[in-house]
């Protein structure tokens, strides 16, 4: 599970399983009535998940206020079709009941956006979620024994409430994910609960799911920020270079008629309409195994699976073997004389038409090289279009992919050889460090997670036989994550560039980048560098995470050390924390000891 399976690794977003009481019948996945029903019986998470995502201070019990609001909403509507406020799409009854809260938007500080009405109050909601979740309090843990019990005793309540602390932690991942990760859960409660070793059960367990969790949400966020950002275009760009290269047989027509139902769901789950990201994956899972014949030889099995299981099994199905007749070259898109022609003719459809042809062709290409490779193309043809002879000009187009792919790949070489030489706390080290400094506005515990992802990244991808495709793949979800989804979130100058002015090209932006040299340092270290007894308790993770927070908020208030001046701090924060653990007033020791260079 750690490396994803990588050949569907980047086409989770698509086929995630619908789970829980969604019903089963295999053939009737098309039918409204049954996606209608699965909507009716999971309201009550439905409802969690909006909210807590939406509003990600509010508790538990506020969430189960509107759960109970939403829940009566449902029973009144399925007595009596025809009442004006059953014609409402459930968005807007949800965000209705929301702001009906008594004291809620005052509170939690959104009443501006229920002052608004229609698109424009779910776009306020959408920039109310907050990538950065250090205002939440730390994730309540349960001893092994006491979860069971809570479990055994009120399973409705415990499930609730992991949905809900997931949610607002995660304000990004589409719903249907979050469903899934809830059938996941209870399935691991179950398994673990009859265990005699149950907090090994949940150890081992957990690892993998947290992983999953974490790999859907890069994926998710980062194809909504392609939205945000840069608009449908390339967000279509990402689904036919991920689906060409998973079904290379599909026929081009085939493949635009697939993208329709693909692309008109991502304005529901970026958005965070619970409902109408739902719907839009159940049509993609119905688009899919109605046409499997001319998709996918290798679904057959997964598409006569019940629907919990069937999405799943799609998403680690194999790439689809290369048809027989495909020539390694598309040689229309080269050779032919009339380019030009055909590209005026219907520029949008003529550059989707490359990019699938390209893609199926290379399946060893990450996504964004295979962009990288179309946006090449398309100004390689408003240069030839231009010139005397045209063909004589992009003849030589192929030699123009070749360069960038040797570009491309001399930066995961170079990446892949820091993770040879270093070892795994240095390599996070050099990126945390590396991030720091271009992005020192960024809080610490965004720059402590986008170093971990970093090193998660190359430890995945580097001792793979897919290791450039990996290694491109996983780094620019980082990237990802760093740029955000909202269209206006602010780093500073230098990085807000690489983040909107060139998606494809983003990681070549990111390399040629310096220290951000508008940043200014606080003032004073606000106590940030005082350290106590309770390092003395902390588990080697934990004192990591410690070590981690002192190196980025140590760069954040002295900018100008050097690599070898920090590496000596870092040692002096060891052997500090080393020297006073051992002494016998731990306390005393720390205010003495305080790290040279933090004063």
């Amino acid at each position: 599970m750690k490396q994803l399976k990588l050949t569907g690794f980047v086409i989770f977003f698509l086929f995630l399983t619908e789970s829980l009481t969604l019903p089963t019948q295999p053939q009737e996945v098309d039918d409204a009535s049954i996606t209608q029903k699965f909507i009716e019986d999971n309201v009550g998470y439905i409802t969690i998940i909006a909210f807590a995502q939406y509003i990600q201070e509010a508790s538990f019990e506020e969430a189960e206020m509107l759960v109970k609001a939403m829940t009566e909403h449902r029973d009144k509507c399925l007595a009596d079709r025809t009442l004006p406020e059953c014609s409402k799409l459930a968005n807007e009854v949800l965000l209705e009941n929301i702001c009906a809260m008594e004291g809620l938007p005052q509170k939690y500080n959104f009443s501006h956006c229920c002052h608004k009405a229609d698109f424009e109050r779910r776009l306020c909601f959408f920039h109310n979620k907050k990538a950065d979740i250090g205002l939440l309090p730390p994730l309540p843990t349960l001893d092994p024994e006491e979860k069971c019990q809570t479990y055994k005793n009120n399973r409705e309540s415990f499930l609730n409430n992991y949905v809900y602390e997931v949610s607002r932690r995660n304000p990004f991942i589409f719903a249907p994910t979050l469903l899934t990760a809830a059938a996941r859960f209870e399935e691991m409660t179950k398994t673990c609960c009859e265990e005699q070793e149950k907090a090994n059960c949940f150890q081992t367990k957990a690892e993998p799911f947290i992983y999953y969790l974490k790999a859907l949400s890069s994926y998710q966020k980062n194809a909504c920020g392609a939205l945000m950002k840069f608009g449908p275009q390339i967000l279509q760009s990402i689904n036919i270079a991920v689906l060409s290269q998973k079904f290379p047989k599909i026929e081009f027509k085939q493949l635009t008629s697939l993208l329709e139902d693909v692309s008109s769901k991502y304005d529901g789950c970026c958005e965070g309409d619970v409902v109408q990201c739902i719907r839009g994956r159940i049509k993609v899972m119905s688009h899919i195994c109605s046409k499997q014949d001319s998709i996918s030889s290798k679904i057959k099995d997964c598409c006569e699976k019940k629907i919990p299981e069937r999405g799943e099994c799609i998403v680690y199905s194999n790439k689809d073997d290369r048809p027989n007749d495909l020539s390694f070259r598309e040689a229309k898109f080269i050779e032919s004389d009339n380019v030009c022609e055909k590209r005026d003719a219907d520029q949008e459809t003529f550059m989707a038409e490359f990019l699938y042809e390209y893609s199926r062709r290379h399946p060893e290409l990450s996504t964004p090289e295979l962009l990288r490779i179309a946006k090449v193309y398309e100004d390689l043809l408003k240069e030839c279009c231009n010139m005397e002879n045209p063909p004589e000009c992009y003849r030589h187009a192929e030699n123009r992919f070749n360069e960038t792919t040797e570009k491309s790949l001399k930066i995961v070489e170079r990446e892949c050889e820091h993770f040879q030489n270093l070892g795994k706390d240095d390599l996070k080290y050099h990126y945390l460090i590396n991030l720091t400094k271009l992005a020192p506005q960024l809080s610490t515990e965004e720059l402590t997670f986008l170093g971990k992802e970093m090193v998660m990244a190359l430890t995945t991808c580097c001792t793979l036989s897919e290791e450039f495709a990996c290694v491109d793949n996983l780094v620019d979800l980082v990237l990802g994550e760093l740029c955000g989804i909202n269209e206006n979130r602010n780093i500073n100058p230098a990085v807000d560039h690489c983040c909107k002015t060139n998606f494809a090209f983003r990681r070549s932006c990111f390399e040629s980048l310096e220290a951000d040299k508008t940043y200014v340092p606080p003032s004073a270290s606000q106590g940030l560098f005082t350290f106590h007894a309770d390092l003395c308790q902390a588990h080697n993770e934990e004192l990591q995470r410690k070590k981690d927070r002192f190196l980025v908020n140590l760069l954040k208030l002295k900018p100008e050390l050097s690599g070898e001046e920090l590496w000596s701090l870092l040692a002096d924060f060891t052997n500090v924390v080393e020297k006073c653990c051992k002494a016998q007033e731990p306390e005393a020791c720390f205010k003495e000891e305080s790290p040279k260079g933090s004063q």
